[in-house]
């Protein structure tokens, strides 16, 4: 009895650690892969010795940076706010703001650049005003910036909301109980008690952020974002130029990942 359950048991761990293997494996495979097929010479070309193609990569790149922290920024403003409503107020229709919420996720990302051309752009609903404001998104650093926050919003505001749920609301009721205000409050407890979250969700906005390119091909071919690029050098050089411009985001994402594990793990 005891030698079929520990034998019951070892075949378990074994069909767990196969599947296992086989997801971890092809996970692996396109990352080691890229690194393997990767022409230095082409790399080098790309990004240091050939003039206009290094200066058209950097530029790129600068975009996709200066574009993704402004929209990771902003959502800070908005989204930490929004995350608190929802997960410390009750209200009706709650459950339809939280779905609306998510629906970036769930749509294609050539669809969310049509859905923000249609509010947004210069012939969309609110394209006055946002023509006068100095913002219209087509073709403009502020339509790539539109296009990464509208996309990476739902991974900030559920984060950030999950880490306050997980505070307990008794703390923040003894403060205000003590006389407290509750801006107070928000600010020197709930806010300190949710830095954690706060900072995994910046990073992995700012990660998705770096990550679009369906919505930005849709809303701002110009400038051109280094995601942008990586499309026009593959249809234009081929996929060893796309693989030099891809190696530098490659890197940069494993860091910031790399990052947010360690955040979590301390």
């Amino acid at each position: 009895m005891v030698v079929g359950s520990i034998r019951r048991f070892e075949m378990f761990a074994l069909f767990i650690s196969i599947t296992a293997s086989i997801l971890v494996f092809f996970l692996l495979a396109p990352i080691v892969a890229i690194f393997l097929l990767t022409d230095l010479g082409i790399v080098e070309k790309a990004l240091i010795k050939d003039p206009m193609l290094s200066a058209e990569a950097w530029g790129a790149f600068a975009v996709t940076i200066k574009a993704s922290l402004t929209a990771s920024a902003v959502l800070l403003v908005l989204g930490i706010p929004l995350a608190y409503v929802l997960a410390r107020k009750e209200f009706k229709g709650k459950y339809l703001v939280e779905g609306l919420l998510d629906v970036p996720l769930m749509i294609p990302h050539a669809v969310a650049g049509i859905m923000i051309l249609t509010a947004y752009g210069r012939g969309g609903l609110l394209g006055p005003l946002t023509t006068r404001l100095g913002v219209a998104v087509d073709d403009s650093f502020w339509g790539i910036v539109a296009a990464m926050a509208f996309v990476s919003a739902p991974i900030l505001v559920d984060t950030v909301k999950v880490g306050i749920e997980s505070i307990d609301p008794m703390l923040e009721m003894v403060a205000r109980s003590l006389g407290a205000s509750t801006s107070k409050v928000f600010a020197t407890i709930t806010m300190p008690l949710t830095l954690r979250s706060i900072g995994v969700g910046f990073i992995l906005s700012w990660a998705r952020s770096i990550s679009e390119v369906g919505a930005i091909l849709i809303v701002a071919y110009y400038p051109k974002s280094v995601n942008v690029l990586i499309v026009e050098w593959f249809n234009t050089y081929g996929l060893s130029y796309a693989i030099a411009l891809s190696i530098p985001l490659i890197l940069l994402s494993i860091a910031l990942f790399v990052i947010v594990r360690w955040v979590l793990r301390k």
